[in-house]
């Protein structure tokens, strides 16, 4: 069964004219003559093209135009030759197209760890103890009745000093004086936040 493009090249050689010759009558490129005596229609512009130029071919080389259309159908699969991408293009797009997926989805997920995170950090109270440091009594420090309770917390924290409420400073820090009878003596600081969570330190100190 001979093809279309067969057709069409046997019948040029017969009439004794080149590529070019024809491609100057035709005004269709010499390459793309050359491809459609290949039969290779899919390697042209669109259906729309091949169709176009193998007709005005098979006309001019006195083949009728019902019958090169004929062949045409016959030969050529729209469908299949013509995909919605070029395989070339293909290869190229969807590795990209999936650089730009995984990119998507680490900014989606750096966004939740963020969120997650200022999450945590707003309510790590609900998990987590005040810090509480005590910095003036040290253990074991003689005092001669008035002892001062130096220290720092959580700015949001409630404290207390033996069960007597201290007020902080913006930035958490508080101090409190206390008068005690001579001889050992246990000086209890806790800080609590809204939670409930509660920190405690203790110091033993000596007032004279």
């Amino acid at each position: 069964m001979i093809r279309l493009g067969q057709r069409l090249y046997h019948q040029r050689l017969r009439r004794k004219l080149t590529l070019d010759e024809a491609a100057v009558a035709t005004k269709i490129k010499p390459s793309f003559l050359a491809v459609i005596e290949k039969g290779e229609y899919h390697k042209l512009p669109s259906p729309a093209y091949a169709k176009g130029f193998v007709i005005n071919y098979a006309v001019y080389l006195g083949i009728s135009k019902n019958e090169a259309l004929a062949l045409f159908k016959r030969d050529f699969d729209e469908k299949r030759a013509y995909k919605v991408l070029p395989d070339s293009l293909t290869r190229r797009q969807f590795p990209a197209l999936r650089i730009k997926i995984q990119e998507s989805l680490l900014v989606v997920v750096g966004c939740i760890i963020l969120f997650l995170g200022f999450l945590f950090f707003q309510y790590r109270s609900a998990f987590f103890a005040p810090s509480l440091e005590i910095t003036s009594p040290k253990d074991g420090t003689v005092f001669s009745k008035s002892v001062a309770i130096v220290g720092k917390t959580d700015s949001e924290a409630t404290v207390t000093v033996n069960n007597q409420p201290v007020s902080l400073s913006p930035d958490g820090k508080f101090t409190k004086n206390l008068a005690f009878f001579p001889g050992k003596t246990t000086i209890t600081v806790k800080a609590k936040n809204r939670f409930g969570k509660e920190a405690v330190e203790t110091r033993e100190i000596v007032v004279k």
